[in-house]
This record gives C-alpha cells, sequence and structure tokens, in this order.
C-alpha cells in the first residue's frame, strides 16, 4: 500500500533533492559513461555569464548558462530591442563559447529557444536543429539546437 501525495504550488525542497539523489544513484548505477563522469571535473556544473552593459549602466544583453559534461547549455540569451540587429547577441554567444572552450574543455553547445524567439539567429551561428517540439505551448514550436565548438 502506498500513500500519495501531490504538491502543486511549492514543492519541498528537501523532497525534491531526495527525488534527484536518488536518480542520480540509479542513473550512475545504470550508465557506466556517467559512473566513470562522476566526481570529476566533467561532473561539475559550473555557471556561465555573459553580460553587456549600455552607457547609462542598464543592461542592454545578457546570457545565462552553465556548463556540464563538456556541453555548453545555454540557459538564457536576451538582447534589448533597441540594440538588436548589431552583432551584441553574436559577440555574447561567441564569448561564451570562446570561455567554456578555453576554461572548461567544451566541445558541444547546445540552446533552446521557441520559433517565435531565435531559431535562424542560432543556425547562422552554426547551431543546427537536432529536436522541434510542435504545440509546446500549444501554437508555439520549442526548438533544441546543438553546435560543436573547435577544438581548443
Amino acid at each position: 500500500m502506498f500513500r500519495i501525495e501531490t504538491e502543486t504550488d511549492r514543492v519541498d525542497k528537501r523532497r525534491r533533492e531526495l527525488l534527484l539523489q536518488r536518480l542520480r544513484a540509479a542513473n550512475t548505477a545504470a550508465s557506466p559513461v556517467l559512473r566513470a563522469m562522476r566526481d570529476t571535473a566533467a561532473d561539475r556544473e559550473s555557471p556561465v555569464g555573459v553580460w553587456a552593459w549600455g552607457e547609462d549602466g542598464g543592461l542592454v544583453a545578457g546570457l545565462d548558462g552553465h556548463v556540464w559534461a563538456g556541453w555548453l547549455h545555454v540557459n538564457l540569451l536576451w538582447v534589448d530591442a533597441g540594440h538588436r540587429g548589431r552583432g551584441l547577441g553574436s559577440r555574447l554567444l561567441a564569448e561564451s563559447e570562446e570561455l567554456t572552450a578555453l576554461r572548461h574543455g567544451c566541445r558541444w553547445s547546445r540552446v533552446s529557444t521557441w520559433d517565435f524567439q531565435a531559431p535562424g539567429f542560432y543556425r547562422g551561428q552554426g547551431y543546427e536543429v537536432v529536436c522541434a517540439i510542435p504545440d509546446y505551448p500549444p501554437g508555439v514550436t520549442e526548438y533544441t539546437l546543438t553546435k560543436r565548438l573547435p577544438a581548443r
């Protein structure tokens, strides 16, 4: 017999951490690749941030990401509307790729974006679509794109 509990508006952090620990242990046991990677530099997640500030000190563009398993994961990339089309997003993305390739040995980068955001921008930066999820959310397609980074 089981007791099922549901949390919707707020999830208990301790329960979430316990779940993450159990899943990590199961994944490590099941995958020789993950088992070999555990407790190495590749297993540590490192944050990446690249920022562009205007003359007035305000944020005009930024990139938030993280490195894990030899991959750069671009979580967020935003450029203020008044500064788009001038290569600023390309500069931030290139800087993050260069930084992570040099410091962390990343060989790949990945990003997710919606059809109305920037799939064309990422393709123009050498990324290729590896996944498209239609109607996520309804009426929108989400893309996952990847790029092989040059060896450093």
